[in-house]
């Protein structure tokens, strides 16, 4: 999908709790209708239940009370209800949003969970039966109150709705518009810097790869603008072709001008026709004896080709379009999306939306399909593997958000069927993928239990770790595991802040946190649960929530990168906090460092060594190895931005001649960093100690 930089609706604020009623729209109605014992509500462990049985949930419920209680609730509610289109939200009597619907007529959506003798769902009987109140939010037609279910869905994630599991923004290419010579670059997140915006990609890597392979067809620039304003001569990517240097008028205004269009034509959607032109412009400059310019657009003929064939199955037919295939199977569904613009594919994606076991696919996939396109633009055609309920409704609603039509379709035949035929497969080879790593990710957490004495199988794991360069830069992470594998949505790093720290001191890093990660823990939740341990200058994502209510925030246990020293200074951090509940574990490297020879420690235990080949010592290295590889990245790009900020004068030995030389030599720092010893020694004036001195301080192992 192409589109300039939008003004983008400013989102609802984030609510102070789940389902508060004060932080979100309350257009008409706000029923409270009768107070019921919080410890009658539904709890995690009645909706793990999952209950095959209506009846005999319905017969549990009734015993209780609570079911007659939700009826009367809603019955109550429905007697104000308004008969215009709207969205209505359930909830317990903690305040939590249970449930949010829409419907074109609000009371008579709300009598239908009224009736006491209605043949419902089990989820359904048990979500009335946690019902103490209920909330209405009026809107002027259908379609708007589609777009607004979806929008709270996303933001609350209610226990009885289908939830769309996404914590990560889809990469896109950017043409930037405020400059006279763009720059094309990545781009995630808020669409605000003025440009051409072309995408989703799936994966950063399909953008990495589109963006060089346009570098050497349009020979658009790639770097900053600061760099681009300080450039005397041109850099390596005009010497390979990749850039016509723009920046030192090896191409003057118009001529850079024409390569932009043609790349912002290629990306729009019309390849066939800029590459129409390049083949008549090679043909031209090789009819006039201009073999060296006839190469250059051979080989931008080359390049335009391979973007063309480098992902994968590419479609004759279908230009734009996104491939929605669902698959169900023990209990799980998966959503495989496809992405073809421009005649390409883009990459794909798998997502899990978490939803009972009682959805069909074609409820899962009509509640994910709202949801996903809330925050992003539709294409022109979504190809669906499912009939859906409200296809026209959710075309119609798509239709007015995008500004243009959107078609929703399930293709019967031709290539579009084969479209939706292969993104089936890869959902049913992803989601088999994922009941196989589940079930080990469960055994393995119930290994644990009998293999390190712990008092019961952890749900929650957290793994800490720190990295510095003698003090400097110094990071610490937090990664979180449960039975689903690594949970990065939970992730956390902390910049260590304290000021009498001294350097290197891995004992106060650890202290400093963990105190400022549990105390946050401690604390009354003020605003979203979300940000309970969410470091100070992290900004929490926008849906940063757990992926389910059943996933706790509290760790069941807590594993640390140290021996016996680090493990009795966490100890005493924890005893200070009073916190009692928590499992503690040290993981100490092996000699040399290597794998399989770990120490383990416990407190008040012995070491505990276990065979090189355990399956829960291998599970172990896992989490400690993932910790490690969070905090180093975490760290690097800590020293990078230093780097950039400060430039090659933090390298002792270097001053401003070599730096000069050294730039004039590699064109960017990216460069210079990559370099070996042998090709910063081939610099005028860089000698072989200061070759070394510039290697090592790039690529200097962080503690």
């Amino acid at each position: 999908m192409v589109h300039d930089s939008p003004e983008r609706p400013t989102p609802p604020p984030r609510p102070a709790r789940r389902g508060s009623k004060s932080d979100l729209p309350q257009d008409d109605l706000t029923l409270d209708t009768g107070d019921v014992d919080p410890a009658s509500s539904v709890t995690d462990e009645d909706d793990e239940a999952r209950l095959p049985d209506a009846t005999e949930d319905a017969a549990e419920a009734i015993a209780e009370g609570r079911l007659a209680s939700g009826h009367a609730t809603i019955e109550n509610a429905v007697r104000l209800a308004p008969t215009s289109p709207g969205v209505y939200r359930m909830l317990n009597a903690a305040n939590d949003v249970l449930y949010v619907g829409k419907a074109k007529n609000v009371r008579k959506r709300l009598s239908s969970y009224a009736r006491a003798n209605a043949p419902l769902p089990a989820r359904i009987l048990r979500m009335i039966a946690a019902t103490t109140h209920v909330e209405i939010i009026s809107t002027t037609t259908e379609t708007e109150a589609l777009l607004l279910e979806a929008n709270l869905i996303k933001q609350l994630r209610p226990r009885f709705n289908v939830q769309l599991r996404d914590d990560k923004s889809f990469p896109y290419i950017l043409i930037s518009g405020d400059h006279w010579a763009p720059q094309i670059l990545k781009h995630r997140g808020a669409q605000s810097r003025p440009g051409r915006y072309f995408g989703p990609f799936a994966n950063a890597g399909a953008v990495n790869r589109t963006i060089t392979a346009l570098q050497r067809a349009f020979l658009i620039r790639s770097c900053t603008d600061g760099f681009f304003e300080s450039r005397t001569r041109p850099c390596l990517l005009y010497q390979i072709r990749r850039c016509a240097g723009p920046c030192t008028r090896e191409i003057d205004f118009p001529g850079y001008t024409e390569l932009v269009r043609e790349a912002t034509e290629f990306l729009s959607g019309r390849s066939h026709a800029v590459k129409q032109l390049l083949a008549t412009e090679m043909e031209k400059a090789s009819g006039e004896l201009e073999f060296e310019t006839a190469a250059l657009y051979r080989d931008r003929l080359a390049a335009l080709s391979a973007i063309q064939s480098q992902q994968g199955i590419n479609p004759r037919t279908v230009e734009e379009a996104d491939v929605f295939a669902i698959h169900q199977d023990g209990g799980y569904s998966c959503v495989e999306v496809f992405f073809f613009r421009t005649g390409q594919n883009w990459g794909n994606r798998a997502y899990f939306p978490k939803a009972e076991k009682t959805f069909t696919p074609e409820e899962v996939l009509a509640s994910f399909l709202a949801q996903f396109y809330d925050d992003k633009p539709p294409p022109k055609l979504i190809l669906l593997s499912h009939e859906i309920e409200e296809s026209t409704l959710l075309a119609d609603a798509l239709s007015v958000k995008a500004g243009y039509k959107v078609e929703v379709s399930v293709p019967k035949r031709g290539e579009k069927k084969e479209l939706v035929g292969h993104a089936l497969t890869n959902a049913r080879e992803a989601l088999g993928r994922k009941l196989a790593d589940t079930a080990t990710q469960s055994r393995l957490l119930q290994a644990m239990v009998s293999t390190l004495g712990l008092p019961h199988t952890p749900k929650r794991v957290e793994v800490y770790d720190n990295s510095h360069i003698q003090g400097t830069n110094a990071v610490g992470a937090m990664i979180v595991a449960g039975a689903d594998g690594f949970m990065k949505n939970q992730y956390r790093k902390f910049n260590i802040k304290s000021e009498g720290l001294t350097p290197g001191d891995d004992y106060g890093m650890m202290r400093e946190m963990l105190e400022r990660r549990f105390k946050r823990l401690l604390k009354p939740p003020e605003g979203d649960a979300a940000k309970d341990g969410a470091e100070d200058n992290v900004k929490p994502k926008a849906n940063d929530k757990p992926d389910d209510d059943s996933f706790p925030q509290w760790p069941d246990l807590v594993i640390i990168d140290g021996g016996r020293g680090q493990l009795n200074a966490v100890r005493d951090i924890f005893q200070t906090l009073g916190l009692t509940q928590v499992s503690l574990m040290a993981v100490a490297k092996g000699p040399d460092r290597d794998a399989g020879r770990e120490t383990l420690f416990m407190p008040d235990r012995e070491a505990i060594k276990l065979e090189p080949r355990d399956p829960v010592l291998y599970f172990i290295q896992r989490l400690r190895d993932e910790a490690h590889r969070f905090v180093i990245g975490s760290h690097r790009k800590l020293r990078k931005k230093d780097i950039r900020e400060a430039g090659l004068q933090e390298i002792p030995g270097i001053g401003p001649s070599r730096k000069r030389a050294l730039l004039h030599h590699f064109g960017t720092l990216k460069e210079i960093e990559r370099a070996s010893i042998a090709d910063l020694g081939k610099v005028p004036g860089v000698s072989a100690e200061s070759a070394r001195k510039i290697f090592e301080f790039f690529h200097a192992q962080p503690g």
